[in-house]
Order: C-alpha cells, then sequence, then structure tokens
C-alpha cells in the first residue's frame, strides 16, 4: 500500500550503497542515471505530446465523436459480444481502460442488468474491451512506456503485439458470441443511462467528418513512419484549429485543454448538472495527466542507472543466460518474472519497468528485436492487472462493475490468452522478429 517511487527512491539509496562498495563514485552513478534518461528522453516527450493530444482531440469533439458512435453499435441481442467490442473501441480511441470501463462499461452493465443477462460474462467481456484497447492504443501510458523501456519503437511494438493478441481475441470474440445466444432480449428495456449520454454529448459537441482529420494525420503517420513527436504535435495543432473554428471554444480553453486536460465547464455547462457519467469519460487529457507516469519512470530510471553501472544487471543477466537455452525459455521467463512482480506489486508500470530493465540485454544477447520484449512485458504485465485482486486495477474494476476480480476472471479472455500465446510463440518461434531481419533490411 506504499508509493512505488518512494520505495523506487528507497531501493536506489540501497542500490547506491551496494555501487559504493565496488568502488563506483557518486559522479559514476550520476553517469549512469543521465544514460538512462538520454535513452528515455525522446520517449518521455511523447508521453507529455500524447497527453495534449487527448486534450485537443477532446475539445475538439474527435473522441467524443467517436464515442457516440460507438455506444450506438449496441445490440441487446449479444450484450456480451458488444460490450467487449464497444468497450475495445472506445478504449482505444481514448487510451484509457479505466475511463471506458468506468462510464460505457457501467452503462452496458445496467444493460445487462435489464436483460437478465450474465453479469459475470458481461463484466469479463467489458474489462477484456477495455484492456484489448489500452494495449493497442498509441494513446495509452502503458502502450508508451513498455517500448520506452525495451528499446522498440510504439508503432512497430503495437503492431508486433497482433501476433498475440489477433488469435486471443478471435477466441474471445467466439466464447461472446455463444454466451450471447443464451440472453433473452423480449421485453428487455433500453437503457436510460445509455441515451441520457448520447443526449448529453450531442449538447455539449457538434458532429462533423472533419472532426475524424486529427485521427487520419495520425494514421497516415503510423502508416508512412514518419517521427511519432512531429505527427502528434501537428494532430494536436489541427484538433485545436477544429475546437476554435467549428465547437467554437475560445483559444484559452484549447490552451487549458492541452495543459490541464478538457473540462465541460469549458462548453458552458456546470460539471455538477452533466451526468457522472459523461464528465468521467470527457474530462481528461492535458499534460498533467502524465504527471504520475513520468513521476514512476523518473524514479526507476534512477534505480535502473545505478544498478546497471554497477555491474549488478550483469550478475542477474548471467544468472538467466544460464537458464535459457532457447528463444521459448527467455520468452517463459519474462512472463514468469513480469507476473511475478505483478502479483507482488499490483503496479502495472513496475511489471513493465523492472522486469524490462532485467531482460533488455538478454534480448540483445539473444539476437531477438527489442519489441518482442516490449509485447511480452504488455501480455504479462498490462492487461493482467485487473485479474490480481488486490491491485488498483482489480479494485477498481470490481468497485464500478459490482462483480467480484474472480468472478468475472474466467471471461477476461484476452487478459489471460495473451501471455499463453506469447509462451507458445517463442518456443514455436512464429512471431518472433530476430535481429538478423534488421541486417537484411
Amino acid at each position: 500500500g506504499l508509493n512505488p517511487e518512494v520505495l523506487l527512491i528507497i531501493s536506489s539509496i540501497f542500490a547506491g550503497f551496494i555501487a559504493w562498495r565496488v568502488g563506483l563514485k557518486w559522479d559514476d552513478m550520476m553517469s549512469g542515471i543521465r544514460e538512462k534518461f538520454d535513452m528515455a528522453m525522446p520517449s518521455i516527450l511523447i508521453l507529455i505530446s500524447i497527453g495534449i493530444l487527448i486534450g485537443s482531440w477532446m475539445i475538439a469533439g474527435t473522441i467524443p465523436m467517436m464515442i457516440y458512435y460507438g455506444l450506438e453499435m449496441i445490440n441487446p441481442q449479444f450484450i456480451v459480444l458488444i460490450s467487449f467490442i464497444v468497450t475495445a473501441v472506445i478504449s482505444i480511441v481514448t487510451g484509457t481502460s479505466w475511463g471506458s470501463a468506468g462510464t460505457v462499461g457501467v452503462a452496458l452493465m445496467g444493460v445487462a442488468v435489464g436483460l437478465d443477462a450474465p453479469l459475470a460474462a458481461t463484466a469479463g467481456a467489458i474489462v477484456a474491451g477495455a484492456y484489448f484497447g489500452d494495449k493497442l492504443s498509441p494513446l495509452s501510458d502503458t502502450t508508451i512506456l513498455a517500448p520506452t523501456v525495451a528499446g522498440s519503437e510504439l508503432y512497430e511494438h503495437i503492431k508486433h503485439m497482433l501476433y498475440t493478441t489477433i488469435p486471443a481475441t478471435v477466441i474471445a470474440v467466439i466464447v461472446y458470441f455463444i454466451a450471447g445466444l443464451n440472453v433473452s432480449v423480449d421485453g428487455g428495456p433500453e437503457s436510460e443511462t445509455m441515451t441520457a449520454m448520447l443526449s448529453t454529448l450531442t449538447q455539449l459537441f457538434d458532429w462533423n467528418l472533419l472532426l475524424l482529420l486529427p485521427v487520419l494525420i495520425v494514421l497516415y503517420g503510423a502508416i508512412t513512419k514518419k517521427p511519432t513527436l512531429p505527427t502528434i504535435i501537428f494532430s494536436s495543432l489541427v484538433a485545436g484549429i477544429i475546437a476554435w473554428l467549428y465547437q467554437g471554444f475560445s483559444i484559452s480553453d484549447i490552451f487549458a485543454s492541452a495543459v490541464t486536460g478538457f473540462d465541460v465547464s469549458m462548453a458552458g455547462y456546470d460539471s455538477e448538472a452533466i451526468m457522472a457519467e459523461v464528465t468521467r469519460l470527457v474530462n481528461q487529457g492535458g499534460m498533467h495527466a502524465m504527471l504520475d507516469v513520468m513521476l514512476i519512470a523518473f524514479s526507476a530510471f534512477i534505480f535502473a542507472g545505478i544498478i546497471t553501472k554497477a555491474g549488478i544487471l550483469e550478475v542477474i543477466l548471467d544468472a538467466l543466460l544460464k537458464l535459457t537455452k532457447r528463444t521459448g525459455d527467455l520468452i517463459l521467463s519474462t512472463v514468469s518474472s513480469t507476473l511475478t512482480m505483478a502479483l507482488v506489486t499490483g503496479s502495472s508500470y513496475l511489471t513493465i519497468i523492472v522486469p524490462g530493465e532485467i531482460f533488455r540485454d538478454v534480448y540483445k544477447k539473444k539476437k531477438l528485436q527489442a519489441k518482442n520484449l516490449s509485447r511480452t512485458l504488455e501480455d504479462s504485465g498490462t492487461v493482467v492487472m485487473p485479474l490480481i485482486p488486490w491491485s488498483a486495477a482489480g479494485v477498481y474494476m470490481t468497485g464500478i462493475l459490482g462483480v467480484p476480480t474472480l468472478s468475472y476472471l474466467p471471461w477476461a479472455i484476452v487478459c489471460y490468452l495473451g501471455f499463453v500465446f506469447a509462451i507458445i510463440l517463442g518456443y514455436t518461434g512464429i512471431g518472433i522478429a530476430k535481429e538478423e531481419e534488421i541486417e537484411k533490411e
């Protein structure tokens, strides 16, 4: 229950003492810390710019419009399957699993109650969809953090995750489809919450295809492999212009949204007068929203810089290399370490940062591209967190959906099949990117 930032600083103090015992001076330790920051700085800048992007897309109405039409897709006849699809779509466009589950997910649970649908299955589908979207969204903090720690590139990392995510999703969709066939829709009431959410979003924003332009800019940049940071900033700038010219927001509101995030009060409404489900969904974004992730990352890089410079990691790596004869052994070791970190800490950030730092050089020595590591970190770290009852994610999902963690766990299929497929691919060699491929290119 203690803050991870302080724990990492305390660990850095112990690491610094060991480094001093083996002959390092303070300047040597600072050199190691600077090296880690230099390596991570491009990704940290992207993380900050993502905060600007979410804020600008929100005030432009880009994200709200995608949420609006995502909600309209709901067909009560297949509530479990639709719960997965809708939360996945909204999580991708917002980059937040907690936001999509805490808003649309809550509304979907209301529909499920009204239809007398299986609540555990619906909750599991909502959790799986929320983390599916979070995992594949370039706006997600953990999706940015994993390639940062592993040393891979953001869009390459997302593309590489499809090897494990697609088969897990196919199985999940089949199971959800079959589960939905048993749900009776005769006399099922329409969700008042859902209708009210759609009405409120229409009051706050005007819809137009022009609102999709910022999304198309990011997609074009990803497909043509343009530099990530300039693409994000340009998309944010275009979104800001749309918010000014089309939505009618002031320049000061647009700037505020980029820094502190969007707020419904900017549209002239009292926050307390707008339904909580909508404010939870649209009141987000801004650079300030990324500060928590950055603080944990900074603290972790201090720790990593000292233990790397002192040679502590080399001792761990030598032991690991003796145990990992094949690629599958290495993937299995990564999964085991990440799951252990998840169970012990309950922190999605630490489950990425600590194993990532430990295994980064091992993958290099094994001639494996860094995106193999970043993918495995997400498969066994990020998406597993809501399945752990004592983690923040597990407590949150149980609280908002009203279903115990262990009850929805079997239905959150994408959350645990990812690392199963990661291990299978490791031993079969399918979807494993090697350094020789880069050399050939």
